[in-house]
């Protein structure tokens, strides 16, 4: 590569209006030049960006490079450790310490378990929708309740509670709110867990907080822990629900096809979560010298992850920029790679799997009601990219 080797200057923010499911097109055009390209991240700070499937998906599985939050080189300011129970941004053995009890409950046995609940909510939400009439908005009546209620229902969260626990991860996940509303709406959701975990402490109930209490984890852990399940399990769910509804609306060969063959279903989750990859990017640490892709990354830079370049690689995919709902070639990375591989990947996998049939057969004559590019986005700054408001109509 030598003098060659492409360079972005800062992260691309701009998609395509009207058909926002391909990657900005800078990054598309990063993974052209070549798997990896000199990156400088906001601080100024030098890094690297990896584009392509196989360096992305080398990276996730080595030790070498850390998830450790107080660790990444980004901006000249030291960043501090993540709090206790928060494991997404740790790595061994402090990560074993909090992800292993909470293996064993979220099983595929156990999550498939779950079908019948799920597909309870979901009746439940498309008969509000139904009874509301034309137009709605999908995010709000369908796509945002129920990861909610069934996340909240797995961990314990009292039901008159989700409103405004949805309210505050929306604020601090949604990329849309300055620094105060941000650490507002995090210390709102702190304090809460505090007192949920205090709750659970004192009189358990049949969910996975009650359980983890009898564990020697801390009640700061347990807090922690509590964050990452809930915030994970209700905003990624629910942007793939929302981007999922309008990338099906806007390609009705697909959607025609996933109709009439019921079997197909599995097929299609898999491929929308390759295709759409709403979880954008993650970020690695190297601990030491690395080789990678031809270039050497010093211990100590911070490496920016691309997944939607990855699961859109033409040397891993063919055809990558097409839905295919009956592609074969499977591996996406949508759910990471690794140790930090999703917990909850299974139960997604079910919410999807029972929301997307339900809601086209409920609705078979199912449009946008506002044209393409007026549907609003969530910016690109968002750790989960989605729309904001999906309004669509049918035939009552």
């Amino acid at each position: 590569m030598g003098e060659s080797l492409h360079t972005v200057t800062a992260m691309p923010t701009a998609r395509q209006a009207g058909c926002p499911f391909d990657p900005p097109a800078e990054l598309t055009e990063a993974r052209r030049h070549g798997p990896i390209s000199r990156f400088t991240h906001p601080g100024g700070k030098p890094g690297w960006l990896i584009t392509g499937y196989d360096l992305v998906r080398s990276v996730l599985a080595d030790s070498r490079f850390s998830s450790r939050k107080e660790l990444l080189n980004v901006v000249d300011f030291e960043i501090p450790p993540a709090p206790p129970g928060e494991f997404l941004l740790m790595d061994e053995p402090q990560h074993s310490r909090y992800r292993k009890p909470l293996m064993g409950r979220f099983t595929v046995r156990r999550m498939r378990l779950l079908t019948e609940r799920i597909e309870q909510v979901t009746t439940a939400c498309l008969d509000a929708v139904e009874k509301a009439g034309p137009p709605v908005d999908l995010v709000s009546a369908f796509a945002k309740p129920i990861p909610t209620i069934v996340i909240c229902e797995l961990l314990g969260v009292p039901y008159e509670d989700r409103g405004s626990f949805q309210e505050q991860i929306d604020a601090f996940m949604g990329g849309e709110t300055n620094d105060e509303e941000l650490i507002a709406a995090y210390t709102a959701t702190q304090n809460y867990l505090e007192e949920l975990v205090a709750a659970k402490r004192a009189n358990p109930t049949d969910d996975v907080l009650s359980e983890l209490t009898d564990s020697d984890l801390t009640d700061e852990e347990l807090k922690g822990i509590s964050l990452i399940l809930l915030a994970a399990g209700f905003d990624t769910t629910a942007n793939m629900l929302s981007l999922g509804t309008f990338a099906l609306l806007r390609h009705p060969d697909q959607l025609a096809a996933l109709r009439a063959d019921p079997a197909l279903t599995g097929r299609a989750v898999e491929e929308l979560l390759r295709y759409l990859s709403v979880a954008k990017t993650f970020m690695r640490t190297a601990l030491v010298d690395v080789e990678l892709g031809g270039q050497t990354i010093e211990a100590g830079t911070t490496v920016v992850l691309s997944y939607h370049t990855a699961n859109r690689d033409p040397e891993r995919f063919t055809d990558p920029h097409v839905l295919d709902l009956r592609r074969q070639d499977g591996g996406h990375l949508a759910f990471s790679h690794g140790i930090h591989q999703c917990l909850g990947q299974q139960l997604a996998r079910v919410e999807m799997g029972v929301a997307f049939p339900a809601l086209f057969e409920r609705f078979p004559a199912l449009r946008l009601a506002v044209p393409a590019e007026e549907v609003g986005l969530r910016p690109e700054t968002a750790d989960i990219f989605g729309v904001k408001s999906l309004p669509v109509a049918w035939d009552a």
